[in-house]
């Protein structure tokens, strides 16, 4: 029996085993920071008299490595054996297990092959790994090249392996995945779809179980194919087949095996009526599993990340200075508290939102209505543009979105307008004196009573019927930030004594996101043209290149290799130069 269960992870999934782990009577024992650093989390989990390790996801939780040494030490570790992580682990591995198991593959290339050869567009990716890094969607034989030296990089600064895999891309591809238990005895059970196709940039936002949309033949084709592929390694634990389906004609392909628990685990636990952790404790204690005989519904998850979703989904940081979760009606996994930091130096995830109904559209509307809720300041984060995808036609129409279909289609920034007339009755409230000769209510003797107007930096407001309910803000007598329908607004007031002879577009380029500088590309003195690339940062795994906004003469360059930069720090500066003649 486990007595004390060490959680080799933090965050939101560490709050949330822990929570399963005291509800079932098991001491539970956080982490300690160093979470890629096997021999040290091996040891910190001995001297906490734990017995079992959870790994969470992310970080050591698909390192069979970590999975031997917690095995070798003596502890139970709470996953898959370490020979199926590291055979799954490797999509061209599991690619050939699958095909062994009769499972269907997506069509590939060797990567020795002739691009010319290649039935365009092809999806390059990294064998090793996950969660959208190290892949390229290459659509010519040109643009081949480049492309899987990015990915390559992108691999082996991810995972510490470039090999790469070429496959065929489906253009309008769903993507449907299936949570599958297995226990010591040799018994295997699904629990079912989930769609995961709104994705960004092969991130997922939003996921949902059942997955809609899906003929019953097919739905039961995905699960057997699932099923037949954990049987084929023997799978013990919780883990996740996902699979491509093809909208176009009703085809799936098996993608890869994530061997641990998933972050939308959630969404099939509350449509099955199950502890997915509880039952990764039994499993791990060597019980036997039985089919789940409760639940029904349908469940939608939203990840809500720091990060700017209309400008690129850079990734943000700061200080979350005022952090109010939705309370009624959904569940919330999170670890972020108001006065909390949030840095690059982990995953952009924050915590999600999950809403359970009787059907599809019962959850989608609690679950837009939980966003509304939802507020965070201090930094930007995905909150609103969660809100506004999910209430989106195409979202709302079961089976609408592919997994391209938001880069196709970015959505836009909503209108500041209704958040400017909020902030204005947020910051007249906050400064008025509420009674007497010094009312600020516009009261003048023998006329109509003067129309209060509150200036912001973009636009001015004259105050209307103050409304009944006022979003979460701050405000001060220079600024109101606030959040509306979960997105963060901040609205400064004008400042009459500002300088405003620096304007924007001055040839100053800054850090677009928070991040380490990986590489500067030149030195004051050189002549740029319009697009040349003046250095490169990156947070998160994420790069971006800095380029020139103009032909020009680079007088300033404070970028410095390896040096960590915040968020609008100046990096460059780019005079023009004025051609005449």
């Amino acid at each position: 029996m486990i007595t004390t269960v060490y959680i080799a992870n933090r965050g939101e999934i560490a709050v949330r085993i822990a929570r399963t782990a005291e509800r079932l009577g098991v001491r539970a024992v956080p982490g300690r920071p160093d979470f890629l650093d096997a021999a040290a989390q091996v040891a910190a989990a001995l001297e906490a008299g734990a017995d079992a390790v959870h790994p969470g996801y992310g970080f050591l939780s698909e390192n069979a490595g970590f999975a031997r040494a917690v095995i070798d030490a003596g502890l139970t570790w709470i996953g898959p054996a370490p020979e199926v992580i590291e055979v799954m682990g490797r999509k061209d591995r599991a690619r050939d297990i699958a095909v062994r198991a009769g499972v269907p593959v997506v069509p590939s290339y060797s990567v020795d092959d002739d691009p010319t050869s290649f039935a365009f567009p092809v999806l390059v990716k990294a064998a090793a790994g996950g969660g959208g890094k190290g892949m390229r969607v290459v659509r010519s034989a040109p643009e081949h090249a480049d492309a899987a030296a990015a990915a390559r990089r992108e691999a082996a600064s991810a995972f510490g392996d470039d090999t790469l895999l070429i496959e065929k891309y489906v253009e309008r591809g769903r993507h449907i995945e299936v949570q599958v238990v297995g226990d010591s005895h040799g018994t295997v059970i699904h629990l079912g779809t989930r769609e995961c196709s709104a994705q960004r940039r092969h991130q997922k936002v939003i996921e949902e179980a059942p997955a809609p949309a899906l003929d019953d033949d097919v739905r039961e084709r995905i699960h057997e194919a699932a099923v037949d592929l954990a049987r084929a390694v023997d799978y013990t634990n919780a883990g996740t087949v996902e699979f491509l389906l093809d909208a176009e004609t009703g085809d799936f392909y098996f993608l890869e095996m994530n061997t641990r628990l998933q972050v939308e685990h959630p969404v099939t636990e509350l449509v099955n009526g199950v502890d997915l952790v509880e039952m990764q404790l039994r499993v791990a204690e060597g019980e036997r599993l039985d089919p789940p005989t409760g639940g029904g519904g349908h469940a939608i998850e939203a990840r809500v990340y720091a990060e700017d979703p209309y400008a690129g989904f850079l990734p943000q940081a700061g200080t979350a200075t005022l952090v109010r979760w939705p309370e009624a009606d959904v569940r919330v996994d999170h670890a972020l508290e108001s006065g909390q930091v949030v840095s690059t130096s982990f995953d952009p995830m924050l915590g999600k939102v999950i809403a359970h109904g009787v059907d599809r559209e019962h959850a989608r509307r609690r679950l837009i209505a939980a966003l509304d809720g939802t507020a965070i300041l201090g930094l930007t984060t995905n909150t609103g543009f969660l809100r506004e995808l999910a209430a989106s036609e195409e979202f709302t129409e079961p089976g609408g979105i592919d997994t391209a279909w938001l880069d196709r289609n970015p959505l836009e920034p909503p209108d500041r307008g209704p958040a400017r007339e909020l902030a204005a009755h947020v910051w007249q409230r906050a400064r008025q004196v509420p009674s007497g000769p010094f009312a600020a209510d516009g009261f003048r003797i023998g006329a109509p009573a003067v129309p209060a107007v509150v200036e912001f930096e973009d636009g001015s407001v004259t105050l209307g019927p103050v409304p009944r309910e006022l979003p979460v803000a701050i405000a001060d007598e220079h600024r109101v930030e606030l959040a509306h329908h979960g997105q963060r607004y901040v609205f400064d007031r004008p400042d009459p004594a500002a300088d405003h002879a620096a304007e924007a577009g001055d040839g100053t380029v800054t850090a677009p996101m928070p991040g380490t500088v990986l590489d500067v590309r030149v030195a004051e003195g050189d002549r740029v043209a319009a697009g040349d690339v003046l250095g490169v940062v990156e947070a998160m795994k994420m790069e971006l290149a800095l380029k020139a906004p103009y032909d020009g003469l680079v007088t300033a360059v404070t970028a410095t290799v390896g040096r960590q930069v915040a968020l609008g720090a100046p990096l460059f500066h780019v005079e023009s130069m004025v051609h005449e003649g």
